[in-house]
């Protein structure tokens, strides 16, 4: 399937009325952190079906549709990246997660992040160095911030905590609350495989975490254990 014909289908599914509930969900109201993002009112489902379709698509292609005006062409993008890394050699795999530094500027939202950072990123940097998602973290820009936290699940899913915390010690006092969500489900995930790790952090770490940030990371605790921490008397 070509770039040109890949978006004909994917804009003759177009759907208004979901669109406007999206451009809703998605905060695009002036000021918001999606202002002015265009939706086509299309489901995850139907990418990801029409994704199955383009086994035959290559990196640039994707590159081509990551560029896309709407949204939902993006996401679409993205699965396509995420299809390709997951069988691709060791060069192809390099040359996906370095189109994807290149092209952080169109992963622009919570749901392209989360959908795709753990998967390249995440699985590229098992075996090697995180300095790079590292560098990530302490960028000016939101969602290459929330891209390097969320890389870091795949780290966790191998039991590999240590950078996952130091980039949530990075991350402690961002003033945005997608990333003190991000990083509270992230220092969830650890505690879901060692709580002692996540305890240990949270004691060291608590009273200096925004509220929305604690109180996603201990979401699976005993509630009087919640209520001491919360109430600041741990």
């Amino acid at each position: 399937m070509k770039v040109s014909e890949i978006q004909k289908t994917l804009r003759a599914m177009a759907n208004a009325e979901r669109a406007a509930s999206s451009m809703r969900f998605f905060k695009t109201g002036k000021g918001s952190y999606a202002e002015d993002d265009k939706f086509l009112g299309l489901t995850v489902p139907q990418l990801r079906a029409l994704v199955k379709k383009c086994k035959a698509s290559t990196l640039i292609d994707a590159e081509k549709i990551l560029k896309s005006k709407y949204h939902e062409e993006r996401l679409f993008a993205l699965f396509l990246m995420v299809q390709q890394f997951s069988k691709a050699d060791t060069d192809l795999q390099k040359a996906i997660v370095e189109s994807y530094f290149a092209h952080t500027q169109y992963i622009n939202n919570w749901d392209l992040v989360d959908s795709s950072a753990y998967h390249i990123l995440g699985n590229y940097y098992l075996d090697k160095s995180r300095a790079p998602l590292k560098k990530l973290a302490r960028s000016t820009i939101i969602w290459e911030r929330r891209i390097a936290i969320i890389s870091s699940y795949q780290f966790i899913r191998h039991n590999q905590f240590e950078d996952t915390l130091a980039m949530s010690k990075i991350l402690l006092r961002d003033e945005e609350d997608l990333i003190h969500k991000a990083v509270g489900w992230m220092l969830r995930e650890v505690g879901n495989r060692d709580r002692n790790t996540e305890t240990e952090f949270l004691d060291n770490h608590y009273q200096a975490m925004p509220r929305t940030m604690l109180r996603y990371a201990i979401e699976k605790y005993p509630e009087s254990l919640r209520q001491h921490y919360l109430k600041g008397t741990r």
